[in-house]
């Protein structure tokens, strides 16, 4: 019996009343929605843009009145703009003492903290020592006390340390404050790293702080980021603990600082939002050093796989 072979015919695209195909004609009605979802979420995007931004821009447009009373009638601003008040705040304050004290606490905030909270949930994450899973969930119940029921206890302890109006004294509160969340931040980054990779450090014969050191961080990166930044911006705009454990006033941080332009009796907005716009400055180049890694890092520990 001999063999038929039977060619399959390719199947056609349909084809409109022209003759041309139809995939390569202009969308109809299917094509709408989607451009009406597109046109949507691009505008939705757009007005979420603008009133984050509103902020920012109202308060630089304040900052430009040169009369401290010019924030009650804004509309007066246009016809009297004016740079002077940075000029003011930068030549005739503390600006620049408070920039290297709040620069001093927040960097060392960060460092501190970043290495004793990876190190806190390397080990979590890596280690089953008893009472492992207990020691993360204490470190959560500290953040539950309000600040007002911790400031008289840890005051005690850091004059009785001698570190009233000191920078470290400051940095080691701050570190009580950033450390348990970040320790858990870095814990479930850590658990998305696979542990063949701890196992080839030992074959290579590194200790665990070598395989640590030199392949875990490196890989953590966005989780660093994120835990880097938190620290940061917990130290650079803290108020309640700076102001009562810093004494002197070239040891005030930016938070604190700008509470000098407020007194009983007077308030010069105009300074205090000429300040604040100064204040920003550090805060974005921190950012912009570390956003490449910090949207990876915020949700790379949301699952382990």
């Amino acid at each position: 019996m001999s063999a038929m072979t039977v060619e399959k015919s390719e199947p056609t695209e349909p084809t409109g009343p022209t003759g041309t195909p139809a995939a390569s004609r202009p969308a109809g009605r299917g094509g709408r929605p989607r451009l009406g979802a597109a046109l949507a979420s691009h505008g939705i995007l757009a007005v979420a843009s603008l009133i984050a931004l509103f902020p920012i821009a109202w308060l630089f447009f304040l900052s430009l009145g040169p009369d401290k009373d010019d924030y009650l009638h804004p509309g007066r601003i246009w016809d009297k703009m004016t740079f002077d008040n940075y000029a003011f705040v930068l030549q005739h304050t503390n600006f620049f003492d408070w920039m290297k004290s709040s620069l001093i606490v927040s960097l060392g905030t960060t460092v501190i903290g970043v290495l004793v909270a990876a190190t806190t949930g390397y080990a979590v994450s890596r280690m089953r020592f008893p009472g492992y899973r207990k020691f993360m969930w204490v470190l959560l119940v500290t953040q539950m006390f309000p600040i007002a029921v911790l400031i008289v206890p840890m005051y005690q302890i850091l004059s009785d340390l001698r570190l009233i109006d000191n920078y470290l004294g400051l940095i080691l509160v701050y570190c009580s404050t950033a450390v348990p969340y970040c320790a858990w931040l870095l814990k479930g980054y850590f658990d998305t790293i696979p542990f063949e990779i701890d196992e080839a450090g030992r074959v290579d014969g590194l200790t665990p702080f070598g395989t640590f050191a030199r392949l875990i961080l490196p890989l953590a990166k966005p989780g660093l980021a994120v835990a880097a930044f938190y620290s940061f911006i917990t130290a650079f705009g803290e108020v309640a603990f700076a102001s009562t454990f810093m004494l002197s006033d070239t040891k005030y941080t930016f938070a604190v600082g700008l509470q000098s332009f407020v007194s009983e009796h007077d308030a010069q907005r105009n300074l205090m939002a000429a300040t604040a716009v100064l204040v920003a400055i550090p805060v974005s180049a921190f950012f912009y050093l570390v956003q490449k890694n910090l949207v990876a890092g915020l949700t790379a520990g949301g699952t382990k796989g």
